[in-house]
């Protein structure tokens, strides 16, 4: 069951009476609010992890398919705080552009480097909003014919969901707001922010 992140704290750009949480990292006036700090995401990923590996084994280690660019930062730490062994590859594909919603028309970028017939398969998401993108994906991996396709998301937005699509693990449920950091990024910016935040509107309407 997924976690709902907290309602966060929000600021007008240049409000000196609050805390610029962009600031440090060279954002200044850009973030409106922190939504998951770096100590709720640290024991977010660990608490999939465990039970991820609760439902593997050492004989049979699963293989992690990582959608890049965005899952790279959840991926790392989540690979790390696995107990059990794992096997990694990467996908790239794009709804996006630099547009802030999904435009439902999936490319891939770069495709796996592996035949995966027969491999019990999880898919690592940063976040998954009109589920369109993640739809496509999973059709497109079990014509390959793994033993399994499972999903990991840290993220979620269940007011954006457009496709119904089977999410075992999920680590947080947030508002259907424009969020950047931890990997999640805003036409390439933001990605190397520590937490997840509300990127403010002045900064893309």
């Amino acid at each position: 069951m997924a976690l709902v992140a907290a309602p966060a704290q929000r600021r007008a750009p240049g409000d000196p009476a609050l805390d610029d949480p962009g600031a440090e990292y060279g954002y200044r006036d850009e973030i409106a609010a922190v939504l998951l700090s770096e100590q709720d995401l640290r024991a977010k990923v660990r608490e999939l992890a465990v039970a991820v590996a609760a439902d593997h084994d050492v004989d049979t280690p699963p293989l992690l398919v990582c959608v890049l660019k965005g899952a790279v930062m959840f991926l790392t730490d989540f690979v790390r705080a696995m107990p059990i062994p794992t096997e990694l590859e990467f996908m790239a594909v794009t709804s996006y552009g630099s547009a802030t919603t999904s435009s439902g028309v999936v490319r891939i970028l770069k495709d796996l480097d592996r035949d995966i017939t027969g491999r019990r398969i999880i898919i690592v998401e940063d976040i998954i909003d009109s589920g369109l993108t993640l739809s496509w994906l999973l059709k497109n991996l079990a014509s390959r014919n793994p033993a399994a396709i499972d999903v990991v998301a840290l993220l979620r937005k269940p007011e954006a969901v457009k496709v119904d699509v089977d999410v075992r693990y999920v680590g947080f449920d947030l508002p259907n707001e424009f969020v950047v950091g931890y990997g999640l990024d805003y036409a390439e910016r933001y990605r190397d922010l520590p937490y997840v935040g509300l990127l403010g509107e002045h900064m893309y309407r």
